[in-house]
């Protein structure tokens, strides 16, 4: 019996022993899956995440057939027939394998700096026939802290895929010649730091002989831009490259895609379209533009202690003290997120419509989005939409700063004041001051130095690795505004009076989609409707309705006009129209209504679109019916364009019933035809 007893103990024991080995076995085996299929344990890991969005939408849905639903989310009639063209259309000589020298090109400034750079250099390289080695980006080279996976143009884009693409107009290479290497190390290479917006024979006449003599010139470009916007006519050809080096051969990296794509699947998951919205409100653009009194609180120092900085560096030639309520008043500052949520408001989007905010870091915090997510519900960004751990991925392997933040002071001691007190002699006698405390600054507000001194501390390790890590950042809200179904911006200037990210967006749905909604609202006649009610803007009439909805509408066309004329002589990225687009098909062709040909022929006029798609793009997007074209005049006579301009959601009573406290007011629109 006693030897039954000790047999089983004996074999209970082997069983436990094999469940722990096989308990270690499973935990070894998950751990090689994680470690070497990255894909599909990001997958598993996105599905077992709880994101911190949680959409909330009414019960019913907006028919896609519906006339309202057209005009929020439907194409741009006047705009379906332009379609993207930057091939060559005309003779295009391959690259020549006879080379002036080579081109290396360091680039400073944030990501739509960078951008437009790299565009304008590849133009440039052509033009002189050089071979260009694969830019540099300041931000991300031998910078402490940032990982060193990546090298400086592939931290943010695809090496390789920037390369093939331009195969047949460029020769490019990854580095320079061994020999130039060194010289270049040596520093005896000579280097042009090029100033912005560059006319070509500025490289003509300066550069190209300098190349030739040295073979090899350093570029250094600092302002976002080294080559001016328009181009005489024999140079047209150069305008399309730069079309196909920013919207074909600039892919960005491809963790950085993926991440991108899957925050777009996220937001279109619900089946619902959605708004991008980039606020454009950095420090930098309120102190240029002098918008400090939009803030009345600590912020609108900052910002002038800023605006004090650059005077003095002579970027801005102004006075240190600005009116910002005249700033306001002619369409020089930012509309605030608040502003633009009453405008979408009163143009009929509802209080569940999806909307991304996209940009990088609005100045002011979170604070400044609250009044947004009082109007919306469904705000969101790429935080809400993503983990740490998937956003942790694209930064690569970096190494731990933790001891780069700067320490608390350390606390007095109750006991030391004690001592001083028993100490202290005859009373009253008062005590000696406490011991000097390490001086220490709040780098993320600020706070500490500003009033000490008119200079800019200088960055910290932890702020040079998030500069990086901005450009990841925007580049993935580059790429959802890029493909959102509506996109308004609050202000489209940088902080030197350049086209902003704002604008690159625009201009990059101009040329991929041109009929996609993209808002341009004239500030300065923003500003004017929304004083007309500043003392119940929440409790707008009918009429005012009606002049917002009449100027949202018009400003997918007339703000376009204007911006040909404002923004594509700063930067061509930001409207590349005529020279990268085509007319296809006319759809007043196939329609009834006698008026539209005159309507489309203005538009394509007024943005001087002359050239006609070839054969083989022709039918790929044909006109179904004349529903778009008409949809302005079926809207407004339609009862259910009608919406409330504000909504507050329900509450349950004691008896369970739903008590719908909505109080808005309700209007339908009745705009005379043709008042866009």
């Amino acid at each position: 019996m006693k030897e039954g007893k000790a047999f089983l103990k004996s074999k209970m024991k082997w069983v436990g022993l094999v469940g722990l080995v096989l308990s270690v076995f499973s935990l070894f085996v998950h751990f090689l899956l994680a470690r070497f299929t990255e894909d599909g344990f990001s997958e598993y890991q996105s599905s077992i995440t709880i994101f911190s969005w949680r959409p909330v939408f009414e019960a019913t849905d907006l028919s896609r057939t519906s006339p309202l639903y057209r005009r929020l989310w439907g194409p741009v009639g006047q705009l379906e027939s332009l379609h993207p063209h930057a091939n060559p259309k005309g003779y295009y000589a391959d690259p020549s394998a006879q080379s002036n020298g080579y081109i290396f090109v360091r680039i400073q400034g944030g990501f739509h700096e960078i951008r437009s750079s790299i565009c304008d250099v590849v133009a440039v390289s052509r033009f002189l026939n050089c071979t260009l080695v694969v830019p540099e980006i300041q931000q991300t080279t031998s910078k402490k802290g940032i990982s060193s996976q990546f090298k400086s143009f592939a931290y943010l884009y695809n090496e390789e895929t920037f390369m093939a693409a331009l195969a047949k107009d460029v020769n490019i290479v990854k580095t320079l010649p061994k020999s130039l290497k060194s010289a270049r190390r040596n520093k005896e290479i000579p280097v042009f730091r090029v100033p912005y917006a560059a006319s070509p024979y500025y490289y003509l006449h300066n550069v190209l002989p300098i190349l030739i003599k040295h073979s090899v010139v350093e570029l250094v470009v600092s302002d976002g831009g080294c080559l001016q916007a328009i181009l005489p006519s024999d140079l047209e050809e150069y305008q399309s490259l730069r079309c196909r080096v920013a919207f074909h051969a600039l892919r960005f990296r491809q963790d950085v895609q993926d991440l991108a794509t899957n925050i777009l699947h996220r937001l279109r998951a619900p089946g619902r379209p959605f708004i991008a919205f980039d606020p454009g409100m950095t420090r930098d653009a309120l102190a240029y533009h002098g918008c400090s009194e939009l803030f009345q609180d600590v912020h609108a120092e900052l910002i002038q202690h800023r605006r004090a900085w650059m005077r003095k560096r002579g970027i801005i030639k102004g006075q240190l003290s600005v009116n910002s309520a005249k700033q306001r008043l002619k369409g020089s500052c930012p509309l605030t997120p608040e502003e633009v949520g009453i405008l979408l408001r009163a143009y009929g989007y509802s209080w569940d419509t999806i909307i991304y905010v996209s940009g990088g870091e609005v100045f002011g915090g979170q604070r400044t989005l609250i009044p947004l997510h009082g109007l919306f519900e469904n705000v969101v960004d790429r935080t809400s939409l993503s983990t740490s751990w998937e956003l942790s991925r694209i930064y690569g392997r970096e190494a731990n700063l933790d001891e780069s933040y700067p320490r608390a002071p350390p606390s007095a001691q109750v006991e030391t004041k004690l001592d001083a007190w028993k100490n202290s002699g005859p009373r009253p006698r008062p005590l000696p001051p406490p011991p000097a405390r390490p001086k220490t600054y709040n780098i993320e507000g600020w706070w500490g130095w500003v009033a000490e001194s008119d200079n800019e501390p200088e960055s910290t390790v932890v702020e040079l690795r998030t500069n990086a890590h901005k450009l990841l950042w925007e580049a993935i809200d580059y790429t959802v505004a890029v493909e959102a179904d509506v996109f308004i911006p609050g202000f489209d200037r940088d902080g030197k009076g350049h086209p902003n990210f704002a604008s690159l967006v625009m201009g990059h749905r101009l040329y991929q989609s041109a009929a996609s909604k993209t808002y341009r609202p004239d500030r300065k006649e923003v500003v004017r409707l929304l004083d007309q009610i500043h003392s119940h803007i929440y409790h707008a009439n009918h009429s005012w309705l009606t002049s917002i909805r009449r100027h949202m509408r018009s400003s997918l066309i007339d703000g376009l006009i204007k911006a040909s004329n404002k923004s594509k002589s700063s930067s061509f990225l930001s409207h590349p129209v005529p020279e990268c687009s085509c007319l296809g098909p006319n759809p007043s062709e196939t329609l009834s209504n006698a008026s539209t040909p005159s309507v489309h022929l203005q538009v394509h006029a007024a943005l001087d679109v002359v050239h006609r798609c070839p054969v083989w793009m022709d039918g790929e997007k044909n006109l179904s019916s004349n529903e778009k074209d008409n949809e302005e005049d079926i809207d407004e006579n339609d009862p259910s364009s009608s919406r409330l301009f504000l909504q507050h959601t329900g509450s349950h009573d004691a008896g369970g019933e739903d008590i719908n406290l909505k109080e808005e007011s309700q209007f339908e629109d009745q705009e005379e035809d043709g008042g866009d």
